[in-house]
């Protein structure tokens, strides 16, 4: 059996072991290491696929159920929950199983050999300020990861994986600000690391300070959504009865990932057609009721991570969703990413400054930013985490891959 490194991302997957070429990550997306955590429940044909699968069968109009940010229900109420599919109802922690069980699955085909034990990455925090919810959330986890067929399964924070892979380049003794910003958490660390420490059994004493916060990728699509495409479906448009606003609650489920498929019911269309009964702008909620009933939620879901994507590197963007018999089209612009979403990296750079006093030094003694995830590509998110070591040298990591293959140095270890 081979030990590994499980990164089980919010947004995307990754698995890595070591073998005669090193440390490496497995194709678990055809030739892609990179694998999307999506699952869908194929109606027509009765079946699961998981990643890009799963994403482009939802895509091409199959009748299904896609399911995505699953890792967010770790930690919440809703990990106990069920949800209706086709033929009966599944629970999110068998979902999460399901995706895990997937998962081992393909790392053993492309390594051709069983998995055995397992080096977990896990957010700093998956609950902010609930310790007993934290610690409940990483036992649902490890429950379910010794349900999928792994022996041993432990945890590693996964900025401190990140910065295990970032040590593996380094040439003398440096102090590294690790910020990993994944889709549903941030999670900083202070880690004194160099080439005369990477065999070191343990660790502990070169963490000076790691920290995090309940703040992603999706945080940033939901903000965004809520800002640009909600207001024209309705949101804050007002009602017949004078002083009344359309319920906000119903947006942000449509903008909230694990929240869409909420509103694919009976009762949530007789509501909103007294919604659309009761307001002074009916168009806007008739345009709301169309991605509805066409089950688009996913789809503008998708279509507004695209816009933030594009902004990361382009001053504009169109935000576009055609169900059919309607359309949603409007530009926006890198301003109005700022502005939807600059309360989120503000609260990013403070929770930074936190780590920094809790490790005892200032900024000017960090010789290292080591950024890992996706939305540190965002130009507010990258300007929050830079400003609180302005001196300091920028090092990209492998944006989907850091973290994994740090957990993977950390498997080797423990189990190697």
């Amino acid at each position: 059996m081979t030990a590994c490194g499980l990164d089980f991302g919010t947004s995307n997957t990754t698995l890595g072991v070591q073998d005669s070429g090193g440390f490496r990550l497995l194709a678990l997306d055809g030739v892609r290491t990179t694998l999307p955590t999506a699952v869908f429940f194929d109606f027509e044909h009765d079946r699961t696929t998981i990643g890009q699968e799963a994403v482009d069968a939802y895509v091409s109009g199959v009748e299904g159920r896609l399911m995505r940010s699953i890792k967010s229900m770790l930690g919440t109420d809703l990990i106990d929950a069920d949800t209706a599919l086709r033929k009966g109802r599944i629970s999110f922690r068998a979902v999460i199983g399901t995706f895990l069980d997937l998962v081992k699955a393909r790392a053993e085909q492309a390594l051709g050999g069983e998995l055995g034990d397992v080096v977990v990455g896990r957010p700093v925090h998956f609950v902010d300020g609930d310790p007993a919810g934290d610690a409940a959330a990483e036992e649902a986890l490890g429950q379910i990861a010794r349900a999928a067929g792994f022996r041993n399964v432990s945890f590693q924070f996964e900025p401190i994986a990140a910065a295990l892979d970032y040590e593996q380049q380094v040439a003398g003794e440096e102090l590294a600000l690790i910020a990993d910003i994944g889709g549903g958490t941030s999670d900083f660390s202070v880690v004194r690391i160099g080439p005369e420490r990477r065999g070191k059994a343990d660790r502990a004493g070169d963490i000076l300070a790691n920290d995090g916060i309940r703040v992603g990728g999706t945080d940033f699509d939901r903000d965004l959504s809520l800002a640009t495409a909600m207001p024209e479906l309705g949101l804050g448009s007002a009602m017949k009865r004078a002083g009344l606003l359309a319920p906000r609650s119903i947006y942000f489920d449509l903008a909230t990932w694990s929240k869409i498929n909420f509103l694919y019911t009976a009762k949530a269309m007789a509501e909103l057609e007294r919604l659309r009964r009761d307001s002074a702008e009916p168009e806007k909620i008739e345009r709301l009721i169309g991605i509805i009933e066409h089950r688009q939620g996913h789809a503008l879901a998708m279509a507004v991570e695209r816009t933030k994507i594009a902004l990361s590197d382009r001053p504009a963007a169109d935000l576009v969703l055609d169900w059919g018999d309607g359309d949603l089209s409007l530009a926006v612009d890198r301003e109005a990413l700022n502005l939807a979403t600059g309360s989120l990296a503000a609260r990013i750079g403070s929770r930074i400054r936190d780590c920094l006093a809790d490790a005892g030094v200032t900024a000017d003694r960090i010789d290292a930013v080591f950024l890992t995830g996706g939305s540190t590509l965002l130009p507010q998110v990258r300007a929050a985490i830079l400003a609180e070591a302005p001196d300091a040298r920028v090092v990209e990591g492998n944006i989907f891959g850091s973290v994994g293959l740090g957990l993977t140095v950390e498997a080797l270890r423990r189990y190697g």
